[in-house]
C-alpha cells in the first residue's frame, strides 16, 4: 500500500514538473515571436518543404484584401424586397370539388436587390418577384411600394421602380475585366439578416449549370466560394473596389443552404438586359442563327471532323436556323466558331454571354475553323422574327380561360418544324388549368383545326361546346393531346 501510494506521489510531482516546463516554453516571448512554420509546395521536383513565414508577412496578406471600403461603399446600394401574394385554398370538400373559394393566406418571401440608379430602378433576379402581387422594397428602414419594369426568365433578371429620387446607386464595374482567383463579396440579405457581408475568391467564369427556364436562357455564370444562401438572391457581387460584377442568383446546394459554390449573372449581360427592359419593357434579344455545343469526343465523332481535341478552342456549330443569319453568310454544322470579335471562345457558356452583349442589327466578326483552315467572317446579328428592328411582346390575356397566350415567333417555329404555334402561359383558375395543360404548353390545333393566332383561339376555346380536342407540344418537346367535354 505504501509502495503504491509513493508512486502516485511521484508521478504528480513529476506531471506537475512536465507541465510547469511546458507552459514556460510556450508562453515565452520568443516562441511567440517565432516564424510560422507553413506547408508549400515545390514547383521543381513536387517536394513538400518547409518555408517559415513571418507573421509581418501573413499581417501583409491580410491588409491587402482589406474589404471595409469595398462594403461601406456596396453595402448601402443593396435594398431588401418583399414579395407579397396570397395563397387561396378551399376549406370544405364542397369547395374541393365544385371548385368554390372559401378563404385565403398571405404569403411573403423575400430576396435582395441592388440599386442601378439614383432614380429608383433596382435590379434583382426574376425568381425573387415572380408571382407577386405586390413587391415592398426596403431601404434604409423605409419600406417603399415597388412597379415592376420588366423581367427576363432567360437570364433569371428583373427590374424594378420606386418612387425615390435620391438612392445611391452603386457603381457599375466590369465583369469582363473580372479575373479567375480574384477576391469579390457578396452582399445580401440572407434568412432576413440585412445588409449581411462574406467574402470569397472567383472560381471560375462562363459556368453553365442548366438552371434557367426562359425560352433562350443565357447561362455563363460567375462561379464564387464567397457564402451565399437563400435570402442573397438579387444581392450584390462587388470586387475590391466596390464595384458591382454580378448579380447574385443561385448556390449549389444538396441541402438548399451555402455548401460553397455560388453564381452570379455577369454585370456586363446585367446592363443590357437592365436597360432594354426600361426602354423597351423586355430584352432586344440578338440571335446568331444556329446553336453551339461545346466540343467533345461525341461531337468530334458525330460530324467526323479531324481535329486534336486537346488543342482545339471553340464551339462546334451543331444546328442552322433556316434562312438564319449564320446561314446567310455561308456557316455551315461542322464549323467550328473560335472567335467573336476577336475574343477566343471556350465554351457554350461564354459564347452565349456575348451575343447576349449585342442587340439585333449589330454586326461582328466571326472567326471559325472549317477542314483545319482558319476562316473569318462577318455576321448581322437578328431578332426572334429573323429582322433588325425593335420588337415588342404581343400578349392576349383571357381570364375566362385563365391564361396568357402569345404567338410563338419565327426562331421558335423554325427550331420546332412547325408553321403556326401558340404558347399558353401565366396559368391561373380557368378553364386551361382545370383541363390540365401545363406552362409553355404550344397549342397547335384545337379539333384537327390550325390556330393561328391567339385572339382565334381564345374566341373559340371560349364559345366551343361539345367534345374538344387539343393539340400541341409540352414544355419537353413531347406531343401531347388533351380531351374533354364542355356544355
Amino acid at each position: 500500500m505504501k509502495r503504491t501510494l509513493g508512486i502516485i506521489v511521484i508521478s504528480f510531482v513529476a506531471g506537475l514538473l512536465g507541465a510547469y516546463t511546458y507552459f514556460s516554453f510556450v508562453f515565452s516571448p520568443e516562441f511567440l515571436s517565432a516564424p510560422i512554420q507553413t506547408l508549400e509546395i515545390s514547383n521543381k521536383d513536387n517536394h513538400i518543404e518547409n518555408t517559415p513565414k513571418s507573421h509581418e508577412t501573413i499581417n501583409n496578406i491580410y491588409t491587402a484584401e482589406d474589404f471595409v471600403e469595398a462594403s461601406k461603399s456596396s453595402t448601402n446600394s443593396v435594398v431588401y424586397i418583399k414579395n407579397i401574394s396570397e395563397r387561396r385554398y378551399a376549406t370544405s370538400w364542397m369547395d374541393l370539388f365544385l371548385g368554390g373559394q372559401s378563404g385565403s393566406q398571405q404569403q411573403v418571401s423575400s430576396g435582395s436587390g441592388v440599386i442601378f440608379s439614383s432614380d429608383g430602378f433596382i435590379v434583382t433576379n426574376n425568381h425573387v418577384v415572380e408571382d407577386a402581387e405586390k413587391v415592398e422594397v426596403i431601404h434604409n428602414k423605409k419600406t417603399y411600394n415597388a412597379q415592376i419594369i420588366g423581367t427576363d426568365p432567360s437570364t433569371d433578371l428583373a427590374v424594378l421602380k420606386i418612387d425615390d429620387v435620391k438612392l445611391p446607386a452603386i457603381t457599375i464595374g466590369s465583369s469582363k475585366a473580372l479575373k479567375v482567383g480574384e477576391w469579390v463579396i457578396a452582399v445580401g440579405n440572407p434568412f432576413n439578416l440585412t445588409s449581411t457581408v462574406t467574402a470569397g475568391i472567383v472560381s471560375a467564369k462562363g459556368r453553365d449549370i442548366n438552371i434557367l427556364q426562359g425560352k433562350f436562357p443565357i447561362e455563363s455564370f460567375i462561379q464564387t466560394d464567397a457564402a451565399i444562401n437563400p435570402g442573397n438572391s438579387g444581392g450584390a457581387l462587388v470586387n475590391k473596389n466596390g464595384e458591382l460584377v454580378g448579380i447574385n442568383t443561385a448556390i449549389l446546394s444538396k441541402t438548399g443552404s451555402y455548401a460553397g459554390y455560388g453564381f452570379a449573372v455577369p454585370v456586363d449581360l446585367v446592363t443590357k438586359v437592365v436597360h432594354d427592359l426600361i426602354d423597351y419593357g423586355e430584352v432586344q434579344k440578338a440571335f446568331f442563327g444556329g446553336d453551339v455545343v461545346d466540343l467533345n469526343a461525341d461531337m468530334v465523332k458525330r460530324f467526323d471532323l479531324n481535329i486534336d481535341l486537346t488543342n482545339t478552342k471553340g464551339v462546334l456549330l451543331s444546328y442552322l436556323q433556316k434562312d438564319g443569319a449564320a446561314s446567310k453568310i455561308g456557316l455551315l454544322e461542322g464549323d467550328i466558331i473560335n472567335r467573336l470579335n476577336g475574343e477566343v471562345i471556350n465554351s457554350k457558356g461564354q459564347f452565349d454571354e456575348i451575343i447576349g452583349y449585342f442587340s439585333p442589327g449589330d454586326k461582328l466578326t466571326v472567326g471559325y475553323l472549317r477542314d483545319n483552315k482558319e476562316l473569318t467572317t462577318e455576321i448581322i446579328l437578328t431578332n426572334r422574327e429573323g429582322t433588325t428592328g425593335i420588337l415588342k411582346r404581343e400578349i392576349f390575356t383571357s381570364k375566362l380561360l385563365g391564361a396568357d397566350f402569345e404567338a410563338l415567333s419565327k426562331v421558335e417555329l423554325d427550331e420546332y418544324g412547325i408553321e403556326q404555334g401558340i404558347r399558353v402561359f401565366n396559368i391561373t383558375r380557368g378553364l386551361i388549368n382545370e383541363v390540365g395543360i401545363a406552362e409553355d404548353f404550344i397549342i397547335l390545333r384545337v379539333n384537327r383545326n390550325t390556330i393561328k393566332s391567339p385572339e382565334k383561339l381564345t374566341e373559340i376555346l371560349e364559345k366551343i361546346r361539345g367534345r374538344v380536342l387539343i393539340e400541341g407540344i409540352n414544355s419537353r418537346g413531347r406531343y401531347e393531346n388533351f380531351s374533354f367535354y364542355l356544355r
